[in-house]
């Protein structure tokens, strides 16, 4: 046996079972160790009261980031505008608990379960949805199942661009459309027919291409740079590393640090974030998660033009023994 086959087979040895090993830590790992991390989380009422409510939170270092209110509308005003998860009301028929399970099910309910525990034995805690998920996806199981199929899209639309050697403008112009067809045809499926998002449609179907987008563009453009190996290293970043960092089944702050934040600067992260704030709370707090995704468009995008020019610039040699043109006469 030559030394090249030899080499080839014992790096497939090698390979998969990594690759397989980071795909389980990638996906277990968070998944196992869920829990609120600086969770922010309002108070409102009058003391001593509210005191008392805000130093049971603060009792759970680093749990969670505990904002003070006023009155209960104030609280409803911050949670609409996404600058909490929830909060709790002091009144004097004791603890009332505003959630929104439209941005987490799972802290709503984790919310729910620390603030009955909590409560004085024997009070009624009164529970309100300021902003609830939809009837059609009330513990938020489908629209997080929903990025990793956009990934798994992004990818393949960035590995097609490489695989038939769309160059500069060509391959660019092909991201954008697949992106754009996608982000329609997900839309129609998760809002018109699932009811899965419910805010307005165009925003949605934008987030979804956009999201789609960032993930090829970048796919396509680390292979412009560096060749086919771009698209392996796009795909791991993308699939194996931002998908089960993007928060989106959860909330970033549930997952362990600084997991959460780097999953946010990811595109399936961002895209997560962008599509909530989007399909439930009128674009509250989407500037961040819109930036992060125009960027990596952005980045992908230039780098698959400029990888096109280089090309262009300087084509492959002729494979030796290739016998060169004859020169017109």
């Amino acid at each position: 046996m030559s030394a090249a086959p030899n080499r080839r087979m014992v790096a497939v040895i090698l390979l998969i079972p990594v690759v397989v090993i980071l795909a389980l830590w990638a996906f277990a790992w968070p998944a196992a160790r869920i829990a609120p991390h600086d969770l922010p989380v309002g108070v409102a009422g009058s003391a001593p009261a509210a005191d008392r409510l805000q130093q049971r939170f603060e009792q759970r270092e680093g749990a969670f980031e505990v904002h003070r209110y006023a009155s209960a509308a104030d609280a409803r005003r911050a949670i609409e505008d996404r600058s909490v998860y929830g909060a709790v009301v002091a009144t004097p028929q004791g603890p009332q608990l505003l959630t929104a399970s439209a941005a987490s099910p799972v802290v709503a309910q984790l919310l729910h379960e620390a603030v009955t525990a909590q409560a004085p034995e024997g009070a009624q805690v009164q529970v309100e949805d300021v902003v609830a998920a939809p009837a059609g996806d009330p513990r938020g199981s489908a629209l997080g199942a929903s990025f990793l199929p956009l990934a798994i899209a992004g990818v393949l639309s960035g590995s097609a661009v490489t695989m038939l050697r769309l160059r500069g403008g060509r391959a660019a112009l092909a991201l954008i459309g697949v992106a754009t067809l996608v982000g329609i045809g997900a839309a129609a499926l998760t809002d018109n027919w699932l009811g899965v998002i419910t805010g307005n449609w165009w925003a949605e179907a934008g987030t979804l291409g956009l999201t789609v987008l960032a993930i090829g563009g970048t796919v396509a453009g680390l292979a412009a740079l560096i060749g086919p190996p771009g698209v392996g290293l796009g795909a791991l970043l993308m699939v194996l590393l931002g998908n089960p960092f993007s928060g989106v089944t959860s909330a970033p702050e549930l997952l362990p640090r600084p997991i959460g934040t780097i999953g946010q600067l990811m595109p399936p992260g961002a895209g997560g974030s962008l599509l909530r704030s989007v399909a439930f709370f009128d674009g509250s707090d989407a500037g961040s998660a819109l930036l992060t995704l125009t960027l990596w468009a952005a980045l992908g995008l230039t780098a698959v033009l400029i990888g096109g020019r280089r090309r262009a610039q300087h084509p492959a040699a002729p494979a030796p023994g290739t016998p060169e043109p004859a020169l017109a006469g």
